[in-house]
């Protein structure tokens, strides 16, 4: 059971991510009349709806008894407040991350996005050098921060007897705070103008969805599998990026670079999931 929970949440995030840049790259390009959605806002609405999801999930756990959900959530969350209070850590990283993610995709195209490499000057003729510096910058400091946060939470999953989705609502409940934060800092003045859903379209709430979906099943990949191989799978999601940029959206042309690093990726994920059958021992004559 829980190799089959491993691989099926694999596959999903495989899904997820892929769909994820796709759609979030033509969402920042996409050109349309007014005011473009603020990105603050749309990694906030992402963490409320993964709150939501993870509550109606405890709710289910709980054999559909708000009287065993109120007791579960103050249980496990208000009594707790040591356990709750690390999970601030690697909030504040995510939101950080998902928040350049919108950066990122904004002044890359979207193979570029997930595999920073020589392939982007085939695109110099389209973007600004000072955009694909910050994109670069963006797309880096993401990896870097999303690679702490990634082993640091499965720590906390793997250490206690807490379930994924508690650690998700806690993990939620802090990303919507900074979230929050961060659009009366940055983009106050625009939410205090235009309001905050200006600009908000069917495909600006379809990435939000795929967001949101996406905590979720990293949560689960790192519960079930191990950060690693959640890596390996978002690595994955680069190719299927690739094929679909280059003969759907066209805003893409591989280099030698990018297919010798698409190898290497599919070896390693191959590699890792090889569990060689122990030899013999020799028959004696």
């Amino acid at each position: 059971m829980s190799a089959n929970l491993k691989y099926l949440s694999l596959g999903i995030l495989v899904f997820q991510t892929t769909s994820l840049v796709l759609t979030m790259r033509y969402s920042r390009t996409l050109k349309e009349d007014g005011p473009r959605y603020l990105s603050s806002t749309a990694v906030v609405i992402a963490e409320l709806l993964k709150i939501i999801a993870c509550i109606l999930l405890v709710y289910k756990d709980s054999k559909c008894s708000l009287r065993t959900l109120n007791r579960v959530l103050h249980d496990e969350i208000l009594n707790k407040p040591m356990e709750t209070l690390k999970l601030a850590i690697p909030s504040g990283i995510y939101t950080l991350q998902n928040n350049l993610l919108y950066v990122a995709l904004s002044n890359l195209d979207a193979a570029t996005y997930q595999w920073p490499s020589d392939s982007q000057e085939s695109t110099s003729k389209e973007l600004s050098a000072g955009s694909q510096f910050v994109g670069l910058m963006a797309v880096l400091i993401a990896c870097f921060s999303s690679g702490f946060a990634g082993v640091y939470f499965e720590k906390i999953l793997k250490e206690t007897k807490q379930s994924v989705w508690i650690r998700n609502i806690q993990l939620g409940s802090f990303g919507s705070i900074f979230g929050l934060m961060g659009v009366y800092i940055y983009d106050g003045e625009l939410v205090s103008k235009n309001g905050f859903f200006q600009g908000y379209n069917k495909l600006t709430w379809i990435v939000v969805v795929l967001q949101a979906l996406g905590g979720l099943v990293i949560a689960a990949v790192i519960k079930y599998a191990d950060n690693i191989l959640k890596g390996f799978a978002t690595s994955l999601s680069i190719i299927l990026s690739t094929l679909i940029s280059y003969f759907w959206l066209q805003d893409f042309v591989p280099t030698s670079v990018f297919f010798l690093g698409a190898i290497l990726v599919i070896a390693a994920t191959f590699l890792y999931g090889y569990d060689p059958k122990p030899a013999g021992n020799p028959t004696k004559a």
